[in-house]
């Protein structure tokens, strides 16, 4: 019984590995510091969620900083998303790759992003690390959110928003 148990779990993350995917496409929309459009070659819009970040909201500081960095960095160009699910709204949730940059970490780098740990443990271990330490880099430098001395994380402006 416990040898059927171990194969089944065995499967089961190894089905789960082989829904990882590549999307690839331009970027046509930027919606905010971590959500942008990208328009595949079949003409399909994907709605992205970048991957292990989390950026101001539009209504919150550094809301609109956050988006224009986002933008400068891939609005135009071919962009490659590697990514394994959906968010409860059906956007794609993955590493938005340019050429061979990291655009998620490199908000985080820019003080664009908080790194999101709630989900880090949907990251490899190297992207939580490196994430974690771009991120103590920006706020020991006071770059971007972290020029503020007490920034509100993005998951708290919205629970805070939902409560009034």
């Amino acid at each position: 019984m416990n040898a059927s148990i171990f194969f089944s779990a065995v499967l089961l993350f190894v089905s789960c590995q082989l829904q990882a995917a590549t999307l690839q496409g331009k970027v046509v929309n930027v919606a905010d510091g971590d959500t942008v459009t990208v328009l595949d070659e079949q003409k399909t819009q994907h709605k992205i969620r970048l991957q292990g970040i989390d950026a101001p909201e539009r209504a919150q500081a550094f809301g609109n900083q956050s988006k224009q960095s986002l933008h400068e960095m891939v609005h135009g160009k071919k962009v490659a998303v590697d990514y394994q699910k959906k968010d409860k709204y059906g956007r794609v949730v993955g590493k938005l790759m340019l050429d061979n940059t990291d655009i998620c970490l490199e908000q985080v780098k820019r003080g664009m992003a908080w790194h999101y740990k709630q989900y880090a443990n949907e990251q490899p271990k190297q992207d939580q690390e490196q994430y974690a330490q771009a991120e103590k880099k920006a706020q020991a430098e006071s770059i971007g959110i972290w020029k503020d001395k007490s920034p509100t994380p993005p998951w708290d402006f919205r629970k805070q928003a939902n409560q009034k």
